[in-house]
């Protein structure tokens, strides 16, 4: 049977075992997030902790990363997913014993979100950089955008039914289940055929491989430039979920179901978003759209933060949604497209680090700043910063498409890098390519 274009990807059997998996899998995350927010809030009532326990859960990454980008290039993905996946889910098991049987203590969530954080720093560059081979370049960037569609899929469930849990049984069960679902995305990563994949040489020490993925992405504009606009939506914007128990309670009155409700909100828009990336066959014009979803993301968060009325508010964050998703998703996939393979790891493990890995430098500047001034003048600050970056690389993109035609040419050449001059400068390459 021929699949829609736009579900192309799940014409491979592997990806569509990864596909049911991670479904399963990220409704349960998307239930303990939304619990465990709750549960900080309940214990402490604070914004400022809110944010503390988001930055211990995410400064790993951004500390580690660039290690789980070695593990990702020098040893087989599938078996370093399937280790970090495991990992995850006896720590979601150990939070929900602490719950359900009322042990748990703030300390607690701080220890175990910072282990978490230390899982996915391993997890993040492995898992992306798997994508190219369960699909191929082909169909990475349907891969991609489906990946996201499912990502943002349980955020709709995962946040609604953590709401209801909550409030009537207590957000213990919610981390239980969450330990559970990752049975479905194991079993399917161990039913998985993969091709042999060729071992990269390891004639040099971690510190030089490191050193050489962030050469390769410093020598990039296109890369750099992309992973930059990242960093600073991290930062600035994102944490607008950092402060929602805030916006849920104490703003919109909607106590912990609604908080459900919103988070929902964002992920329908997000999917709408991941849904429309799905159905493009190429990169071209993905930088516009990059620069474009940036500055409604930033529009979206400052209407979203003078909203005093929950269901207007829920509406609002369907642009949020959308907005966030294009963005990301775009990057993610011009940033693995001008990647060579034997690198790739060790870029997405600087896609990590600016994606989550900034994440926590907002989280706490967030709660600091909301307790300070309240959380909506903190959203509405961290959306005009979004727009005026959005700006700033709309600007600047037209003049970066010609190198980012030479990156996805070269990457293309075997899985090659890019040829170097002999003063050490790229050649440029022809390439008949579409401008991204």
């Amino acid at each position: 049977m021929t699949l829609p274009a736009t579900l192309r990807a799940l014409g491979y059997r592997n990806f569509q075992l990864f596909f049911g998996g991670q479904l399963i899998s990220l409704t349960g995350t998307w239930m303990q997030n939304v619990a465990q927010a709750w549960l900080v809030y309940r214990l402490t009532g604070s914004s400022v902790l809110l944010g503390l326990v988001s930055f211990c859960g995410q400064i790993p990454v951004f500390l580690i990363a660039p290690l789980g980008g070695i593990v990702a290039d020098r040893f087989r993905r599938q078996r370093v997913v399937i280790g970090t996946q495991t990992a995850a889910m006896l720590l979601a098991l150990i939070l929900a014993a602490l719950t359900i049987t009322g042990a748990v203590r703030i300390w607690h969530v701080f220890v175990l979100a910072a282990l978490l954080g230390v899982v996915n720093a391993f997890d993040i560059p492995a898992r992306q950089a798997f994508f190219v081979e369960m699909v191929g370049r082909e169909d990475l960037i349907n891969a991609i955008a489906l990946n996201s569609s499912m990502f943002n899929a349980s955020r709709i469930i995962g946040p609604a039914v953590a709401g209801i849990l909550v409030s009537v049984i207590g957000e213990g069960w919610c981390f239980f289940v969450n330990g559970v679902s990752y049975i479905a995305v194991i079993a399917g990563l161990l039913l998985m055929r993969l091709e042999p994949r060729k071992p990269v040489q390891q004639t040099a020490s971690p510190l030089a491989d490191v050193i050489e993925g962030f050469r390769f992405v410093i020598a990039s504009p296109p890369i750099h430039y992309l992973l930059i606009m990242l960093g600073i939506l991290s930062v600035t914007g994102m944490p607008y979920a950092v402060l929602m128990p805030i916006f849920a309670d104490q703003i919109l009155h909607g106590g912990a179901k609604g908080m459900g409700i919103l988070m929902g909100a964002t992920g329908v828009g997000a999917l709408a978003g991941a849904l429309l990336l799905a159905s493009r066959e190429a990169v071209k014009g993905l930088g516009r759209w990059v620069a474009i979803s940036a500055g409604a993301f930033g529009a979206a968060l400052i209407a979203f933060s003078v909203s005093r009325s929950f269901w207007v508010s829920c509406a609002l964050l369907l642009p949020v949604g959308f907005a966030m998703m294009v963005e990301m998703a775009s990057s993610n996939t011009l940033i693995q497209t001008m990647s060579p393979d034997r690198l790739r790891g060790r870029v997405m493990s600087v896609y990590s680090m600016m994606f989550m890995g900034m994440a926590p430098l907002g989280a706490v500047v967030s709660g600091v700043t909301a307790a300070r001034w309240g959380a909506p003048a903190t959203v509405a600050g961290g959306g005009v910063i979004c727009m005026a970056a959005a700006a700033v690389f709309g600007w600047r993109w037209p003049g970066l498409r010609s190198e980012a035609r030479r990156l996805i040419a070269a990457a293309q050449m075997a899985g090659g890098v890019p040829p170097q001059s002999a003063t050490g400068g790229s050649v440029a390459i022809k390439t008949g390519g579409e401008a991204a």
